[in-house]
């Protein structure tokens, strides 16, 4: 099985990476699952494209922002809808100001691909478009290891 790992970047603490290292070991560790990690995905861009100065050219370079970024689109919803099995989406505060974790998670629904969502907002800030993709919501990390747990451990070894 792969998760798709959907949640805030630009405008993320160390751009989401420390909670998706921490839940791609859990799932790598517990359940045997692989990941589609779109910080990573990110890195490897930057570097394929000599672009470790892409957030600058939004300024000063709009058209090559824009062209580098379109890269980064079609690169995470390819994940999103050809690779992945799941989504796990965290959605707090560092996505009201992005757009690609909405993308992402309309897409997967759309797509019909369970997601996951730790809603770390007020429910009341909580998009009700976002809500009603979800197929599950949880406050927390370890509630969605417990679900996660629940339904995937062994699930080679059911009749």
């Amino acid at each position: 099985m792969i998760a798709y790992l959907s949640g805030g970047m630009e405008h993320a603490d160390n751009d989401g990476e420390d909670w998706r290292k921490e839940i791609t070991q859990w799932l790598n560790e517990s359940l045997e699952h692989n990941v589609i990690d779109p910080a990573i995905e990110s890195k490897k861009l930057i570097t394929d494209n000599n672009a470790k100065d892409f957030r600058n050219w939004k300024e000063s370079d709009p058209d090559r922002f824009i062209e580098f970024i379109r890269l980064a689109i079609k690169k995470d919803l390819d994940g999103v809808v050809r690779k992945a099995d799941y989504i796990i989406c965290l959605w707090d505060k560092s996505i009201l100001k992005g757009g690609g974790t909405h993308g992402e998670v309309t897409l997967a629904y759309y797509n019909r691909k369970p997601i996951y969502l730790v809603n770390q907002l007020p429910i009341t800030d909580l998009s009700g478009w976002i809500m009603s993709c979800a197929t599950y919501i949880v406050n927390d990390f370890e509630s969605l290891k417990k679900l996660l747990y629940n339904k995937y451990h062994n699930v080679n070894d059911r009749s």
